[in-house]
């Protein structure tokens, strides 16, 4: 469980980023997205990068969120179990304690190529194998009585171009599933939607792909190396900094 760092009463409050990623799941030992949010646990992205002058990552319109996280964001890593309903309880829990800026939760998106941001969250779960406490939920609401929707609030598009300039494959993702990723992903959002006046949080869900290992076991699957992954999301992280409004270029599919 994150822990609310302490402040100088001469000091600007650090600004947090609450990044989450999952246990292990369906046999495997390892989960990318797990590895790349503990790997990133206390950092910090530098001025320069958050207003953009980093290498591609000047896309969108940069703001206030920009100015007031600009050398003084933290990162905190929190790992959520792989099972409905005990993964929001600590998601909740997590920003109660951290009250963060940005939330950004990971999961692991076997057979994709790229980094997805994903677009939107939608109230079901619908478990094709069990969870890593044996529930398997049909047809039920993640939040019954929420709207049957959510979109991220993240800057999608601009972190796809952002990543897509400094060479790392990515896309926008019109699915996040209907398994405990996109339960999480409702839930953070329906939370951020009822947080009440003066909260301005941000947040979203990113699928990332099998790590090298992983897709060994599966053949022709695509993976992408953990040092890559972690890269990757430092450039998201920059850029949901610093980007207030999304770029409005063509991220739609046909099917």
């Amino acid at each position: 469980m994150p822990e609310a760092p302490a402040s100088s009463p001469h000091a600007p409050a650090p600004v947090n980023i609450l990044l989450a990623g999952f246990e292990p799941f369906d046999r495997d030992s390892v989960n990318p997205s797990w590895e790349v949010a503990r790997a990133l646990d206390g950092w910090q992205p530098d001025r320069a990068a958050v207003h953009g002058t980093g290498s591609g990552e000047a896309t969108g319109e940069t703001g206030q969120a920009g100015d007031r996280a600009a050398g003084r964001a933290v990162v905190h890593a929190l790992q959520l179990r792989c099972v409905f309903g005990q993964a929001t309880a600590q998601l909740d829990e997590a920003i109660a304690t951290l009250r963060p800026a940005l939330v950004i939760c990971l999961g692991l998106a076997g057979g994709r190529a790229d980094i997805t941001p994903e677009r939107v969250a939608i109230n079901i779960d619908d478990a094709r194998i069990a969870d890593n406490a044996g529930r398997q939920p049909i047809d039920r609401a993640v939040v019954s009585g929420a709207p049957a929707a959510y979109f991220s609030s993240l800057p999608i598009k601009a972190i796809v171009h952002a990543l897509r300039a400094a060479g790392l494959p990515a896309s926008v993702s019109n699915t996040a599933g209907t398994f405990v990723c996109n339960h999480v992903f409702f839930a953070l959002m329906h939370r951020l939607a009822h947080a009440g006046p003066g909260v301005q949080a941000r947040g979203g869900f990113i699928h990332v792909p099998y790590l090298p290992e992983q897709a060994a076991r599966v053949p022709g699957a695509p993976s992408m190396a953990l040092e890559t992954q972690i890269a990757a999301l430092r450039s998201v992280i920059r850029t949901s900094l610093a980007v207030s409004q999304d770029l409005r270029e063509t991220a739609g599919r046909l099917h």
